[in-house]
């Protein structure tokens, strides 16, 4: 479910979306799973057959287990815009949190060795204010989040600093060069400190 464009302000702009990653739906499939394969072998095993009721009773708690995680993981939506990280929970009742970029002090994420292999973890954003710490839990690629938010962040702070104008729309470009600049220190063309230097000349204009 993608984030409503009506609700966004008037210069903001959404730079990523995404749902959590599809492996919080495996304890759910697991369970149905297991579900399935009892109801199956008591149908066939049991004498007399298994009362219609119980194959009933049994296709409700499957809906319940599986359609519950389904509509958990779809109705669950995180949100990177040019101003804010927005997460929307629920389909009826609905809750949500949205943390401004400018209030954000430090992101970290974290992955297992298992979490790697399947391309997910955790991030904890560290922010000012009352909100403290807010955890986004099992989201696809932590890492590469981690990079968005830095760049967006920095491109936020910098149009703030110039207000309107050229130099304001120049921080549209000053985002894209610093991707472009993580994207070379990704593939080794540029250390760590040839990076942190060229970023710093960028954002001091």
């Amino acid at each position: 479910m993608r984030y409503p464009e009506r609700l966004l302000t008037e210069d903001e702009e959404i730079v990523r979306q995404f749902r959590p990653h599809w492996r919080v739906l495996l304890p759910a499939l697991a369970w149905a799973m297991l579900l399935t394969a009892a109801v199956t072998v008591g149908f066939f095993a049991s004498e007399p057959p298994v009362p219609w009721v119980v194959l009933a009773v049994a296709v409700v708690l499957w809906l319940a287990i599986a359609g519950r995680a389904v509509l958990n993981y779809w109705f669950t939506n995180y949100v990177l815009t040019t101003e804010r990280i927005i997460v929307r929970r629920g389909m009826i009742a609905r809750s949500g949190t949205e943390i401004p970029l400018e209030n954000i002090n430090n992101v970290l994420f974290s992955q297992s060795v298992v979490e790697r292999l399947l391309g997910y973890g955790d991030v904890l954003l560290e922010s000012a204010g009352t909100q403290g710490q807010s955890r986004l839990a099992d989201i696809p690629d932590p890492e590469h989040f981690q990079s968005q938010v830095y760049r967006v962040r920095e491109a936020r702070s910098l149009a703030m600093r110039h207000g309107p104008g050229p130099a304001g729309e120049a921080a549209g470009d000053v985002v894209s060069q610093l991707e472009r600049l993580a994207d070379l220190r990704e593939r080794g063309h540029l250390s760590d400190e040839e990076f942190e230097t060229k970023k710093r000349h960028l954002l001091e204009g």
